[in-house]
C-alpha cells in the first residue's frame, strides 16, 4: 500500500490539534482524515511539464464551467454549488471486481498518493483551457480493485442527489437524464494518462469543478471527464453514456478530440483558449496523439466518434 508521507505529515499536525493519540487504527485514521479542514492544501509530486504548457488562471478555471446538475449556464454553478457538501464522500466500487467495496475520498488519497498533471482540456463546444490537476492515475485504483477477466469496460456514475443538485430536482423537466453516466474501454481506463482528480492548483477541487473527485481523460472531449463521482463499476458490455442517450447522432461513445470530424453544431478544427481572443488549431487527440493513437489503430474514427 502506498501512503503519501507528506499527506500524512499534514494530517498528523491536524491529529495533534484534535488531541489524537500516537497510535490509532486505520478506521480511526479514516475518521480523522474526514475531519481535515476542507481548505487544507494537498501534498503532491509536481508535474515535470515536459510539454511546457501554461495553465489558465485559477479564476478562469473555476468560474467558467459546464456542470449541468447545477445549471446549463457556464457561470451559474459557481453560486449554486456553494452549499454542496463534499466531505465525507464515499465512492462505491462494484461489478466485475475481485474487491468490491466502498471507500471515502480521503482513504483513496492516503492509499494512492497524489501527483500533479498539467493537461490540456478541450470542450466539444470549441473552447479549451490548460488545467493543473492533482490526483492519481486510474490504473492504480484498478490494480487495487482487481477486475475479473469479464471486465471489458469501466462505467462511471455521478452522485444523484436532487436535494443537492437543482437541475436533478426538476425531474422530467431536467436538462438531461440523471444520474450522469460515462464509460471507457478497459485499455483506455488503464492508460497512464487517465486520471482521477481530487484537486487543482494545489488545493482540493471546488464544488463547481466536480468536487470532491472526478475523472480526467485529456485526449477526449470534456464531457467524458465526469464530475462528482459516486460509483465506478467494471462491466462486461459497453456502457451507454448520458450524451449518447440524449442525442446519439451528435455524441458517440469514444468522443476523442478529432479536428477532422466536426460536431453537427460546432467545428472541431479550431478552438478558443480561455483568455485569448483569436482561435488556435485543435490538435488530434488534443495533443496526446503520440501517447494514445495506438489505442484506436484500425478503427474508423468517423464511425467510432
Amino acid at each position: 500500500m502506498n501512503i503519501t508521507p507528506e499527506a500524512l505529515f499534514e494530517a498528523r499536525r491536524h491529529f495533534l490539534k484534535l488531541g489524537a493519540g500516537a497510535l490509532v487504527s486505520s478506521t480511526a485514521i479514516s475518521q480523522l482524515l474526514a475531519e481535515l479542514p476542507k481548505d487544507l492544501s494537498l501534498s503532491f509530486t509536481p508535474d515535470a511539464n515536459l510539454l511546457k504548457l501554461s495553465s489558465n488562471t485559477f479564476e478562469q478555471i473555476t468560474n467558467y464551467v459546464n456542470f449541468y446538475e447545477f445549471s446549463t449556464d457556464k457561470t451559474a454553478p459557481v453560486k449554486l454549488s456553494q452549499n454542496m457538501k463534499t466531505t465525507p464522500w464515499n465512492v462505491n466500487f462494484s461489478g466485475e471486481l475481485k474487491t468490491k467495496q466502498t471507500l471515502e475520498v480521503d482513504d483513496l488519497i492516503a492509499r494512492f498518493g497524489l501527483e500533479e498533471r498539467i493537461y490540456r482540456f478541450r470542450c466539444v463546444e470549441g473552447w479549451s483551457m490548460v488545467v493543473p490537476w492533482i490526483g492519481f492515475p486510474l490504473y492504480k485504483l484498478l490494480d487495487y480493485l482487481d477486475p475479473t477477466s469479464k471486465a471489458k469496460y469501466v462505467k462511471f456514475t455521478t452522485r444523484h442527489d436532487p436535494a443537492m443538485f437543482p437541475d436533478q430536482a426538476k425531474g422530467i423537466f431536467s436538462s438531461i437524464n440523471y444520474p450522469y453516466v460515462e464509460g471507457l474501454r478497459m485499455d483506455e481506463a488503464r492508460h497512464p494518462l487517465t486520471f482521477i482528480a481530487v484537486g487543482m492548483y494545489g488545493k482540493r477541487l471546488l464544488p463547481q469543478n466536480g468536487a470532491p473527485i472526478r475523472l480526467v481523460v485529456p485526449w477526449k472531449y470534456g464531457f467524458k471527464s465526469i464530475k462528482s463521482l459516486d460509483k465506478i463499476e467494471c462491466v462486461e458490455n459497453e456502457p451507454l453514456n448520458t450524451w449518447q442517450v440524449q442525442n446519439p447522432k451528435e455524441y458517440g461513445f469514444y468522443a476523442n478530440v478529432n479536428p477532422a470530424v466536426d460536431h453537427p453544431r460546432w467545428t472541431q478544427a479550431k478552438e478558443r483558449l480561455l483568455g485569448k481572443i483569436t482561435k488556435q488549431e485543435t490538435l488530434p487527440f488534443n495533443g496526446y496523439e503520440k501517447e494514445v493513437a495506438g489505442l484506436y489503430a484500425g478503427m474508423d474514427l468517423r464511425k467510432f466518434f
